[in-house]
C-alpha cells in the first residue's frame, strides 16, 4: 500500500515539475506579454537601410514547408521577381534579443523583417502606398501569422514608413537581387542630383471571399454575403487573364473594417476571405 502511495506521490511531483519547467521556459522566452515600441527615444534618421549582399541561405530557416497554428506554409525556392502588395505590421521590444527563424538575433533597431514564404535571407524594398516612403530590409525571420498580413517589419523599419502609431500600413514589396544592386552601386556616375520625393501610390483595399470558374457559383456567394453582411458593395468581377470570377467586398475604408468583415465571414462559415490591394 505504501509503495503504491509513494509511486503516486512521485508521479504527482514529476507532473508538477514538468508544468513548472514549461512555465519557466515560456516566461524566459518572452519577459513581456504585450509587444511595444522601445522605451527610449531613437533617432531613426541615423539608422541606414539594409545593404543587399550575397549570403548563403540560412541552414535553419528554409525548410521546404512548415506548420503554424494548424496551417502549412511552403517556402519559396527563389525570391527572383517577387512583387506583392499587402498589409504590413511590426514587432518590437517583446521579441528584441531573441532568436529569429534564420538563427540571427532579432534587433528592433535594425532594418529587418519577417515573411511567411520568402527564402531566408531575402532583401526587399518596402514602399508604403499611402505616403510613398520606402526602405530596404533584410528578411531574416518567419511571420506574421496574423490573418491578412503580408510582412512583419522591425520597429525601426516600420517607424521609417510611419506605421508604428497605427500598427499596420498598406505596402508594396519588391525583392532585390544583391548582384544587380551591388553592380549598380559600383557603376561610375556623374554629379548626383537630389532624388525627387516619391509620390504616394494610389490603391484600393478589398476583401476577396472566393474565385470561381462558374459565374453562377460566384453570384451565389455574392448573394449569401450580401444577406449575411447587409452591405451592397460586393461584386463578382471577371478576370479575363485567369478566366475566373472573383467575389470581392469593397473598396473598404481601412484595415480594421477588413479585419472585422473577415472575422464575421469566417465565423459564419461562408468563406475564408483574404485582403487584396489593387
Amino acid at each position: 500500500m505504501k509503495r503504491h502511495y509513494y509511486k503516486n506521490t512521485l508521479l504527482l511531483l514529476s507532473s508538477l515539475l514538468f508544468v513548472s519547467a514549461c512555465g519557466t521556459i515560456r516566461n524566459d522566452r518572452y519577459q513581456i506579454n504585450q509587444d511595444r515600441a522601445p522605451d527610449k527615444n531613437v533617432d531613426i534618421s541615423q539608422i541606414p537601410d539594409a545593404v543587399p549582399r550575397n549570403e548563403a541561405p540560412s541552414k535553419y530557416g528554409n525548410p521546404s514547408s512548415y506548420r503554424v497554428n494548424g496551417r502549412t506554409y511552403r517556402v519559396m525556392k527563389s525570391s527572383q521577381g517577387y512583387r506583392a502588395r499587402g498589409i504590413a505590421s511590426w514587432y518590437g521590444k517583446k521579441f528584441h534579443g531573441h532568436r529569429t527563424s534564420s538563427g540571427e538575433t532579432y534587433n528592433m533597431y535594425a532594418m529587418t523583417a519577417a515573411h511567411k514564404q520568402l527564402p531566408l535571407p531575402t532583401w526587399v524594398r518596402v514602399t508604403r502606398l499611402g505616403n510613398g516612403r520606402s526602405v530596404i530590409v533584410k528578411v531574416n525571420d518567419r511571420g506574421p501569422f496574423h490573418a491578412n498580413r503580408i510582412i512583419d517589419l522591425s520597429w525601426a523599419a516600420a517607424k521609417k514608413l510611419g506605421i508604428t502609431a497605427s500598427g499596420t500600413g498598406m505596402v508594396e514589396i519588391e525583392a532585390i537581387d544583391p548582384r544587380l544592386y551591388q553592380a549598380n552601386k559600383t557603376k561610375p556616375s556623374s554629379i548626383e542630383e537630389p532624388a525627387a520625393p516619391t509620390p504616394p501610390l494610389q490603391y484600393h483595399l478589398y476583401l476577396q471571399a472566393g474565385a470561381f470558374i462558374s459565374r453562377n457559383n460566384a453570384q451565389l456567394l455574392q448573394q449569401k454575403l450580401q444577406a449575411a453582411l447587409q452591405i451592397q458593395n460586393i461584386r463578382a468581377i471577371y478576370n479575363a487573364d485567369k478566366h475566373l470570377y472573383r467575389v470581392r467586398i469593397g473598396p473598404l475604408a481601412n484595415v480594421d473594417e477588413a479585419d472585422r468583415l473577415a472575422k464575421k465571414i469566417n465565423q459564419q462559415g461562408l468563406a475564408q476571405p483574404h485582403i487584396v490591394i489593387d
